[in-house]
Parts: structure tokens; sequence; C-alpha cells
């Protein structure tokens, strides 16, 4: 999780909301990414999205089975149905989205009994600084 806090961290350099994600796999990191929304004029270049997507091209396989996502936010519904549709093993998430998080907090895709694929998840770690990053962010673009 503290990689991906440097990588939201990184985003946030360039003006990006400072989400950051990874993947991995046993202790290899595969694919790494921060939000890319407004360098890739892309509504859905979010962090998690693009660090599955990379994941699966470096595994040559789209279930990344055996795999855990980390994320310094709680996916949205894009991103948790990404996590879902790619097999991802565990979601490990830092700060609760009640706006938007799809993983517990608006509800639970992730873990949704409907679907052919449930993600092990674990929230909260390292939430108080995912949180306060985000709300530093958001308070210095009100200035």
């Amino acid at each position: 999780m503290a990689r991906a806090l440097e990588l939201a961290r990184a985003g946030a350099l360039r003006g990006e909301v400072p989400v950051g994600a990874l993947v991995t796999r046993g202790r290899e990191i595969v694919a790494e990414s921060h939000n890319r929304t407004v360098e890739n004029c892309d509504p859905t270049a979010h962090a998690e999205t693009l660090a599955i997507r990379d994941a699966a091209r470096r595994l040559g396989d789209w279930r990344l089975e055996g795999c855990t996502l980390y994320t310094t936010l709680e996916p949205c519904a894009h991103c948790a149905g990404a996590a879902v549709l790619a097999r991802v093993s565990r979601l490990v998430f830092g700060a609760a989205d009640p706006k938007a998080g799809m993983a517990g907090s608006l509800e639970n895709l992730v873990q949704d009994p409907r679907l052919n694929h449930r993600v092990e998840l674990v929230g909260g770690v390292l939430a108080e600084e995912s949180g306060e990053l985000l709300r530093g962010f958001f308070r210095a673009r009100r200035s």
C-alpha cells in the first residue's frame, strides 16, 4: 500500500486525482499506475483499471487469479467491476469512498453473490494517509 500512495502522489503532481493502484502476484509487483483521466483525456483511465489492464498484458492472461489489487481509494463501480471481470483474487484498499465506493460503502459489487466471481476484500489499510492525500488535493484545488 505504501507503493500505491507513492503512485497517488506522483499522479497529484501531474494534476490527477491522487489515486494509486498496483497488482501483485505473490510478492512481485506485476503492474502499477495512478489516475490518468486528465492526461489520457479518458474517463475510464482510473488507476485500478490501468493497473489491471497492464497486469493482464504482462501476464498474458485476462484472468488475474492469484493476484491482489492494491488501491488507495475504495473502487468505484467501474473499477470494482473490472476487478470482478478480471477474476482478481484479493482487493486491498485504503480510504473508503462514501460517495462512489462499490466495495462496501454504497454497495459491495466485488462480493455480490449474484456474480460469478467474488473478491476477497480488505479495507482501511493506510486509510488515514490515503484520505488525507485526497482531502489535501481537493482543498488545494478549491483555493
